[in-house]
């Protein structure tokens, strides 16, 4: 009997281990781009003109020139385990300016806890030091089952329509789709910050330096949407809630309570929808697309009285209420084509401390209409360029209204030259008393040869005529402006 056991285990071995394994199929795609770039300006003041003598060195030099190599690889791989089943991910790797100081990885604080976002890189799930070397940003699975698609992870968010308003910012969460003839119906729940009680996130700091723990102070997203697409056309929309629960510390003690003329933003519970409509559609030679971006919502201190906000003549609430709009057309007739952009960006009053006009809607981090203004590889690697008065050019298009008429030839088939004028005007200012609201005018000229299929280069040079909206407010000396210009050339691989 004993003979008969041995003989089976040892031919049950035999099958286990001639078996094949399963074999999962591995799919891999990126891009890799190294650039340089030249910019006169890092900020709009002439300062010799207007630092008094003994001012510090920093205010004397305020806009020195900026000229630097960078890069970055990003990889992404899709490993299908089986029909309709595989996990997808995307890292970044060596994201960074040639030979420049390496990030402080210290800097990245979990104890911190002043902002949502304050520890991540921009439209990264990682942190600048990790994307100096590597970051992942993607590690979901993807199901196509009988009733739909499912997908559970770190994913692409805040993109959605057109390129307008989108903000490429990874984040975790379930999105549900499906499809009904050419409808497309979708939910999603999904997490952009995480509050409770873990491991590495026990405690953190009021702005008395005082540690404590944290509970229901959450920021968390519920999106419904819907899109239907024709031969030329497709049209959608999406509804955003966010329930914002971030700046809220729970429990307090008496000593953590923020006095009147230190508000911080405790006890501050944020609520938004947002409503994304746009279309898109093309008739002959000519396509067409448009955006609105409606945010409504209310932030609310739930404890005003200990807050000290009523004493101090601060409202206890603050009600959301902004738009950004955008409408895009392109007419290309091969050779040489033509286009233009209207857009426009809500911004905040500075009159109405109990309303917020402006900041949450605008163009995002993805719509780059000009090589330096709005632009957020600009502000990715130079960073804010600074007027007078906290006046400054970030990376999105906010607070504007903005108008673009475009051009280009292609003389052969992989040349391609475009030039673009660009003008943009402040909605709001940041003071009553404002020298002017023009953000000025911008002049790009970018030249794009396709070496091969995958390489690509291109060289482009921008002039910006600044406007007054940076001189800040209105002064007895007028405040000097410097206008700017940027030379960028970029070698760009895709696989």
């Amino acid at each position: 009997m004993k003979r008969f056991w041995l003989v089976l285990l040892s031919l049950g071995l035999m099958v286990a281990f001639s078996t094949q394994a399963m074999a999962v199929d591995v799919k891999v795609a990126g891009s890799y781009y190294a650039a340089g770039m030249y910019l006169d300006k890092t900020g709009f003041r002439k300062s010799d003109a207007i630092v008094p003598l003994g001012a510090p060195a920093q205010l004397q030099n305020s806009n020195p020139s900026t000229a630097f190599y960078f890069q970055r690889l990003r990889l992404g791989t899709e490993f299908i385990v089986s029909p309709g089943l595989k996990l997808i991910t995307r890292a970044d790797i060596m994201e960074r300016a040639w030979g420049a100081a390496r990030s402080n990885p210290a800097g990245n604080n979990v104890i911190s806890g002043a902002s949502p976002d304050a520890d991540l890189d921009t439209l990264s799930a990682g942190t600048r030091a990790e994307n100096e070397n590597i970051a992942f940003d993607w590690v979901y699975l993807s199901y196509t089952s009988p009733i739909g698609i499912f997908n559970v992870g770190y994913q692409q968010d805040r993109v959605w329509g057109t390129v307008f308003g989108d903000n490429s910012q990874p984040n975790p969460k379930i999105t549900y789709t499906t499809k009904i003839g050419d409808l497309y119906l979708g939910a999603q729940i999904g997490k952009d910050n995480e509050r409770s009680l873990t491991a590495s996130n026990q405690f953190l700091t009021d702005t008395n330096g005082n540690l404590f723990r944290v509970s229901d102070a959450d920021r968390n997203f519920y999106n419904l949407f819907a899109k239907y697409g024709a031969k030329n056309w497709e049209a959608g929309i999406l509804f955003k809630y966010v329930d914002d629960r971030t700046n809220r510390p729970n429990p307090r003690t008496a000593g953590q309570l923020v006095q009147p003329g230190n508000i911080a933003a405790q006890d501050l519970k944020t609520w938004a929808i947002n409503s994304l409509p746009y279309a898109k559609a093309k008739f002959g030679p000519v396509a067409v697309q448009t955006e609105i971006i409606w945010t409504y919502g209310q932030s609310k201190f739930e404890d005003p009285t200990a807050m000290g906000l009523r004493a101090a003549g601060r409202p206890d609430k603050i009600d959301l209420n902004q738009l950004a709009m955008w409408l895009d057309a392109t007419a290309d007739f091969n050779k040489f084509y033509v286009g233009g952009t209207f857009a426009y960006a809500s911004g905040d009053d500075p009159g109405t401390a109990d309303k917020r006009e402006g900041g949450l809607a605008n163009g995002g981090l993805d719509y780059q209409p000009c090589l330096i203004m709005f632009n957020s590889d600009r502000g990715y690697w130079v960073g804010a360029l600074n007027g007078y008065d906290n006046a400054n050019n970030g990376s999105e298009l906010a607070n504007a209204y903005f108008a673009q008429m475009r051009g280009g030839v292609r003389p052969t088939e992989k040349f391609d030259v475009m030039m673009s004028a660009s003008w943009a005007h402040a909605d709001k200012t940041l003071a009553a008393t404002w020298e002017g609201r023009e953000y000025g005018w911008e002049i790009d000229v970018t030249g794009t040869y396709k070496i091969t299929n995958n390489l690509s280069y291109m060289l482009g040079a921008g002039y910006w005529f600044v406007g007054n909206f940076y001189k800040g407010t209105t002064a007895t000396n007028q405040h000097d402006l410097s206008d700017n210009y940027m030379v960028l050339n970029k070698l760009t691989l895709t696989f």
